[in-house]
């Protein structure tokens, strides 16, 4: 089993910046990509941006050259960097991991002024 603990959401401006981070503890050792996916009222879940351990990325379209994804292996930590925030970025942002798959319990972050 693999836990995932997120933080770091919250309520920001449009334009404003937020940093989402995401731990992982367990059967760590069965994990390539990890990252994050994201739900808004009414819609889907879907991808926003996932980096494997050997730092190969994938982002969504609506988020490249905003969002950045890293990844730190030694603390087992995955990391987004949201910047440049518009209000439909709006979603509870749920963190991810491959193999079964794992999620996160999610995190709100809203977009208002």
């Amino acid at each position: 089993q693999v836990q995932l603990v997120e933080s770091g959401g919250g309520l920001v401006q449009p334009g404003g910046s937020l940093r989402l981070s995401c731990a992982a503890s367990g059967s760590i050792f069965r994990i390539n990509w990890m990252g994050w996916y994201r739900q808004a009222p009414g819609k889907q879940r879907e991808l926003v941006a996932l980096i494997t351990s050997g730092g190969t990325i994938n982002y969504a379209d609506s988020v490249k050259g905003r969002f950045t994804i890293s990844r730190d292996n030694a603390r087992n930590t995955v990391y987004l960097q949201m910047n440049s925030l518009k209000p439909e970025d709006t979603a509870v942002y749920y963190c991810y991991a491959d193999s079964a798959p794992y999620w996160g319990q999610g995190t709100q972050v809203t977009v208002s002024s």
